[in-house]
């Protein structure tokens, strides 16, 4: 397999340095990939690059994931207008982990010729001292070829400014380089278009340090952006999808793929799955037949969720979806959804009601029932809903008896009940404490 040909069909590929790809068929390198440690959860924004490096590590070559421990307590200027908070060497840690273990579901971390590999540079940066650092870094590089940075520049010429701990950032991304070359046969850097500067100044510290005979090569990938031109990763409130279940639950994180716009999808297809070029193609050729079917969004939707929740994320997600989006559904699947899954459903569903848990304790009559919340005006409407029209439904089976009693055994897990009046008013019901 020929990286930079599998990532160019995919466009992959934004910018990358010459002699790149020719030096990569000849050899078999390492290559790394900066994590921001800003929190301990990627967001589907980072998964970009990180497909990226996973092509790299199905190519043959050794996959580096580098989490900044070091720079994550400085901040990156690019593509930012002002400066990030900064945050504590425990708290960076534990960020650490918590992306480890994410990135353990697109690495193989147990490949026996080039399995993937997570460093943190705090372990060398953390150890050095200011001036052992302009000694050894400082000296190679100009203040004319840093300012020359778009980011740079950019905060120079806005109304914040960039404080001296920004502005030397470059440096030790570049010193992340040079120490990867020389420590782990790193001979590839790969990022976001947005990291191209910082990654040059690597490169040519590498240059200035070691000799104009070193090969350090970088390929970055492009920022993308909806079809729409909204920012690609936000969903539609505005905040971030994340990789965290606790954060982005499976079933939000699915449908995040799902109701990608047609141009979105055959794009995405491309970039967060490993499907062939064969494969893709046919999926598109089907999809522009029959776009109302959204079988693409659907594949798409279905290979990412496996990947990054899992057999049971991707289970939970597909229930979810076909219980919000179905008219009917059996007491048996009702029964089957886990305390996650009732509280996603209560996030997304339109027609969520709450109730105070108290009020069945003692159990109480379905009249009253459905008049507290609302989904009768009156005890009259509930009576000849149950009696003459027959379309009250409680957790999927039908209210037979208007002197039917509700209490806390009837809620699944003690706090979620299904109330439906004809084929479609449902209602989901939250007992609250």
């Amino acid at each position: 397999m020929n990286l930079i040909e599998e990532l160019r069909w995919r466009g992959m590929i934004h910018d990358m340095m010459p002699g790149t790809e020719a030096y990569l068929n000849e050899h078999r390198v390492a290559g790394y990939l900066g994590v921001d440690p800003t929190s301990d959860s990627m967001h589907i924004g980072n998964l970009v690059p990180v497909m990226m490096l996973v092509h790299l590590q199905r190519a043959g070559h050794k996959p580096i994931a580098l989490v900044g421990g070091a720079t994550g307590m400085v901040g990156d200027p690019s593509g930012k207008d002002k400066e990030r908070n900064l945050l504590s060497l425990e708290q960076i840690q534990h960020n650490v982990a918590g992306i480890k273990k994410q990135l353990e579901h697109f690495l193989d971390f147990e490949a026996p010729d080039n399995p993937a590999e997570v460093v943190n540079n705090y372990d060398w940066l953390g150890q050095m001292g200011f001036l052992e650092f302009l000694r050894e870094v400082g000296k190679h590089v100009t203040i004319n070829y840093m300012t020359s940075k778009e980011s740079v520049r950019k905060r120079m010429e806005g109304e914040n400014g960039i404080s001296y701990t920004e502005f030397a950032y470059q440096l030790l991304q570049g010193y992340d380089y040079l120490y990867l070359y020389e420590h782990k046969g790193v001979r590839i850097q790969l990022g976001g278009s947005d990291q191209w500067g910082n990654i040059t100044t690597g490169t040519e510290l590498i240059r200035r340090k070691l000799g104009s005979e070193t090969h350090a090569f970088a390929v970055v990938c492009p920022l993308l952006t909806r079809e729409d031109g909204s920012k690609f990763g936000k969903s539609a409130d505005g905040s971030s999808v994340w990789l965290d279940a606790n954060r982005t639950s499976p079933y939000e994180f699915y449908q995040y793929w799902i109701q990608s716009a047609d141009a979105d999808a055959e794009r995405y297809i491309h970039f967060f799955t490993l499907k062939t070029r064969e494969e893709i193609e046919a999926l598109i050729t089907a999809h522009r037949e029959a776009p109302h079917l959204r079988g693409l969004q659907t594949a798409l939707a279905e290979d990412i969720t496996l990947r990054v929740h899992g057999e049971e994320g991707l289970r939970s997600a597909r229930a979810l979806t076909e219980f919000l989006f179905a008219r009917n559904t059996e007491p048996e699947a009702l029964a089957a959804l886990s305390v996650p899954d009732w509280e996603a459903i209560v996030r997304a569903a339109p027609d969520t009601l709450s109730l105070p848990r108290t009020r069945l304790e003692a159990g109480m009559g379905i009249l009253d029932l459905l008049t507290e919340l609302g989904i009768t005006q009156s005890k009259g409407e509930a009576r000849r809903a149950i009696e003459k029209d027959r379309s009250i439904r409680i957790n999927a089976l039908r209210c037979e008896s208007i002197e039917q009693e509700v209490g806390l055994d009837t809620a699944f897990h003690g706090r979620f009940l299904q109330l439906q009046k004809g084929k479609k008013q449902r209602f989901i019901v939250e007992l609250t404490t």
